[in-house]
């Protein structure tokens, strides 16, 4: 994947004096994308830990078990806004480095490039509204 370029994205697909630029915009994009779904694939397997603790919990009915998934559900449930947060990342990247000039992004803490909106709806806990 490493030198791969998404031709016909961002300044015309590389060609002529604006090559080099989409280039270095296209590598950027990959690291991106590489970064954000190693991320996901991380957290995508610790939820599948958290639930079969969750599982496992669940069908001993024991009290002390049952009262341990709250706190289990809670995780994985912060865990998948997570997930959703980076996605909404990926396409904002993706949408801003791809489709335009290669401008940069405001990251958060964690390196994750991370849209305006997408950070105060993931602040709130909010989820986004889709068109239906």
């Amino acid at each position: 994947m490493e030198g791969d370029s998404f031709s016909g994205m961002g300044n015309g697909g590389g060609g002529g004096a604006g090559g080099h630029h989409q280039q270095v915009v296209d590598g950027k994009l990959i690291q991106t994308f590489h970064k954000s779904f190693v991320q996901v694939q991380s957290i995508l397997d610790q939820n599948r830990m958290l639930i079969s603790e969750i599982n496992q919990n669940h069908e001993s009915r024991a009290p002390d078990s049952l009262t341990r998934n709250v706190g289990l559900i809670r995780e994985l449930n912060n865990n998948i806004r997570r997930v959703v947060g980076l996605y909404a990342d990926l396409s904002a990247s993706f949408a801003h480095r791809g489709g335009m000039d290669g401008g940069s992004s405001e990251g958060d803490s964690s390196g994750t490039l991370r849209s305006p909106d997408a950070a105060a709806r993931a602040a709130a806990g909010q989820k986004r509204v889709r068109p239906g």
